[in-house]
């Protein structure tokens, strides 16, 4: 336990005047690194279930869980060998049917991280798939016969370094694979291929999942003739091996099936740099519920830079569609060491949580981004990313991924055992046990702006409006019927007045939750790396 358990909505109260994918709050738990219940150093299901008295208090709507699939783990996960049915390290289907079961009984949903781009070489599809030409799985995955040369059918690099293909000596053919060799492509265009993935959608909608994240959508669809991606000053640019327009078709036969269904939803993970491309995945409504905007999680600590990728993923966005933001996860640097600061790391914290639970769109937050958790170096020679080991320590994705940091002490209450990676230096004075205690942490910040935005329906469903505002001050209006709420956020190193429109204050919230509230918008000041969301009068 983590704090008193509130009173939370059933899920049918919630579906009544709260959709929870676009009004609520989404929590990615990376399965691995969240509570280990058994001592093996790795976490596991029953420690997440044991902990959701943690994220009711918090008051998230929904965890999105990272692969918890049975796998060899070449790619802890996304190497998926059986995709209806749970991995040991992490537990088996009772622990999942549990877990479902307290989750929605305390009104948190369970999103599940589906990978259907490719599956393991180890997938039974791809074993019988490899043993002959002839196989009925053959065409379930992408084969070609070697160029006259006997190189490669074409110049597709991976993802993870060198050619796309790898060549099969047993059936004298090249496979293709985007990532590792040993995450082999599967097939779209073969409708058994599709009629199976739906299959796997059914199963777990059917158990009571309430969602999808979809692992790179946006290449589940090739070139059919595989022509060769053109490159400019030696970059390949990845034109025929993802974003083909075919994707779409592929997308709206899978959301009439998501919609056969109360309430689910599907978010993209569409790793395309440009918002005009990643808003075509909603459709008019039909394809994507929603699809993370990379553009807005990679911009510099900068007012103007946040302000115009949010207007422009907004004025992208279909109107049958919703955005979201996103600024931390288990493949991106964590925002608290990205955007950290000599002296004003914690206020840029503090900031950027105000910032993420305001605007109009769905929050995803990641594994101890309430608590500020920063990444962790991690030494060469321990670490487990096959980034790391076949491109570049560089590369590294271990140390957005280390374990949850809960309480002083050995293990760091997430386990009794040996961690599969380290924790951070600050272990001992960053943790939700010392935040919990501090009612002016970021742990009580980031309850507070939840609350905030549940019980304020202007801030989680109302319009927005970016205004006019001092020089480094993201400024925006959101409004719903007769209520307004003025949002005015300070990234500089100085203190500023916003320069809000006046109105009369009658609640919110700053960053600095000791600090009282302006009586009249145009009053406010904000201290460096300060924020304030004000309610006013309409």
């Amino acid at each position: 336990m983590t704090g008193s358990r509130p009173s939370r909505p059933t899920l049918q109260e919630q579906e009544a005047d709260h959709l929870w994918w676009r009004d609520g709050v989404i929590y990615q738990i990376y399965p691995r690194s969240f509570m280990d219940s058994n001592g093996d150093g790795i976490g596991d299901l029953e420690g997440i279930r044991r902990r959701l008295d943690h994220l009711a208090w918090l008051g998230v709507d929904g965890i999105w869980l990272s692969p918890c699939f049975p796998s060899p783990m070449a790619d802890f996960g996304y190497d998926v060998s059986d995709y209806c049915n749970i991995d040991p390290v992490f537990g088996n289907l009772e622990d999942f049917d549990r877990l479902l079961t307290d989750a929605h009984s305390r009104g948190i949903r369970v999103i599940l991280d589906l990978v259907p781009n490719h599956s393991s070489d180890r997938h039974p599809w791809f074993q019988a798939a490899r043993s002959s030409r002839a196989d009925p799985k053959r065409n379930w995955y992408v084969w070609r016969d070697p160029k006259p040369d006997g190189a490669p059918p074409n110049n597709w690099n991976s993802v993870f370094g060198g050619p796309a293909w790898e060549f099969e000596p047993q059936t004298g053919q090249y496979y293709l694979h985007t990532f590792l060799k040993e995450q082999p492509e599967l097939n779209w265009r073969n409708p058994e291929v599709v009629s199976a993935m739906h299959d796997i959608v059914r199963f777990w909608f059917n158990r009571g999942v309430d969602g999808f994240r979809l692992d790179v959508i946006h290449a589940i669809a090739k070139d059919p003739e595989l022509r060769d991606n053109p490159e400019v000053d030696g970059v390949q640019l990845r034109l025929h091996n993802e974003n083909h327009p075919d994707v779409h078709g592929m997308l709206r036969e899978l959301r009439r099936l998501v919609d056969s269904y109360d309430a689910r939803m599907l978010v993209g993970e569409v790793y395309l740099m440009d918002p005009a491309k990643v808003a075509t995945y909603y459709g008019l409504g039909d394809e994507l519920h929603l699809a993370f905007n990379f553009s807005f999680m990679h911009a510099p600590w900068d007012a103007a830079a946040f302000r115009t990728h949010v207007a422009r993923f907004a004025a992208l966005v279909p109107e049958q569609g919703w955005p979201d933001h996103v600024l931390s996860s288990h493949d991106a640097r964590r925002h608290a060491s990205r955007y950290d600061h000599a002296t004003l790391g914690e206020e840029r914290c503090r900031l950027a949580a105000l910032m993420l639970l305001t605007l109009r769109g769905t929050p995803f937050l990641y594994y101890g981004e309430e608590i500020g958790m920063r990444n962790v170096e991690i030494p060469v020679n321990a670490m487990q990313d096959p980034l790391a080991r076949t491109l570049t320590p560089q590369m590294c994705r271990d140390g957005e991924r280390t374990p949850m940091q809960w309480q002083p002490g050995l293990g760091a209450g997430f386990t009794d055992g040996s961690p599969w990676l380290p924790f951070g230096i600050d272990v001992e004075t960053r943790n939700v046990s010392r935040q919990m205690a501090d009612p002016t942490s970021l742990l009580h910040l980031y309850r507070d702006a939840i609350t905030l935005r549940r019980q304020n329906p202007v801030l989680h469903s109302g319009s927005f409006q970016t205004l006019d505002s001092a020089e480094q001050v993201f400024a925006f209006e959101r409004r719903d019927g007769g209520t307004r709420a003025l949002v005015a956020l300070n990234f500089g190193t100085t203190p500023i007045n916003p320069r809000l429109p006046a109105a009369s204050v009658h609640g919110g919230l700053r960053t600095h939750r000791q600090s009282p509230l302006a009586g009249d918008a145009a009053s406010l000041q904000l201290g460096p790396c300060e924020g304030a969301v004000l309610l006013t009068d309409g």
